[in-house]
């Protein structure tokens, strides 16, 4: 799946703050290895040098146009960024904290990508990461109903696709490998602002993998119909939409 980092970046301040609060649960580690697994363009990974200074911080994301753009934030020897999949990537040594913000549920399978990371931990090392719980919302419930529509299930049957657990599995199975395991949602009201905000959102994240099963022509239909839907269950008023977005956090160490 190819990304666009431009468009992505659409909504950075509202994006960013779920890992904002990711990173201020794990506020007091001292770490000396930190990986940002899903890192996208790099600005956020970044930031964790900053937060810790003495730390190797390590950025890998799957996307060739994310990779491009983070690494003119290179560091000799303090940051880097490289293509890899969180599912085979391992780190040089073990790592003190992985960090994973809006990455694992683009995978299906977390007791197996667990069982990957998991061995990479230092001795009291942590991991943290949040994923999207926003698949019962009318942005996700639209997007399904479409994708399953006599028009688009030849070519979208099964989409929007997610990895995603419910809180308690992240909790059982975290808490089964003998770690001390902290599970919470937030549900963030995003006040957006521009014409057609949610579908423009969705467009960085979510639809990505769909439209790219479509033609030029096919995009500009299913967009249309989707982007109407999405105005009637997000109306703008005065210009902006508020868009609810709720979301899972874990910190296991």
């Amino acid at each position: 799946m190819s990304w666009d980092p431009e468009r992505y970046l659409l909504y950075s301040d509202q994006r960013a703050l779920p890992f904002w609060h990711l990173v201020a649960a794990v506020g007091h580690l001292t770490p000396d290895v930190v990986v940002d697994l899903g890192c996208g363009p790099g600005g956020l990974t970044a930031s964790l040098c900053e937060r810790w200074p003495r730390a190797t911080v390590f950025g890998v994301d799957t996307s060739e146009e994310m990779i491009d753009r983070a690494r003119h934030r290179q560091v000799d020897g303090h940051l880097s960024f490289e293509i890899g999949d969180a599912r085979t990537w391992s780190a040089p040594r073990p790592v003190d904290l992985i960090v994973a913000n809006a990455c694992f549920h683009w995978i299906d399978d977390h007791r197996t990508l667990f069982d990957h990371l998991l061995p990479q931990l230092a001795v009291d090392g942590v991991l943290a990461f949040q994923v999207p719980a926003n698949h019962t919302e009318p942005s996700h419930t639209i997007l399904r109903d479409l994708c399953s529509s006599p028009r688009w299930r030849g070519q979208l049957d099964g989409f929007p696709r997610t990895g995603t657990r419910e809180p308690r599995w992240y909790l059982d199975e975290l808490g089964s490998r003998g770690l001390h395991v902290d599970v919470w949602q937030t549900t963030y009201l995003h006040v957006l602002e521009g014409e057609d905000a949610v579908l423009e959102w969705v467009r960085g994240t979510t639809l990505r993998p769909i439209l790219e099963r479509l033609s030029e022509d096919e995009c500009e239909e299913f967009l249309a119909a989707y982007g109407a839907r999405l105005r009637e269950a997000y109306p703008s008023r005065g210009g902006k939409t508020v868009f609810p977005f709720k979301r899972t956090f874990v910190v296991a160490g």
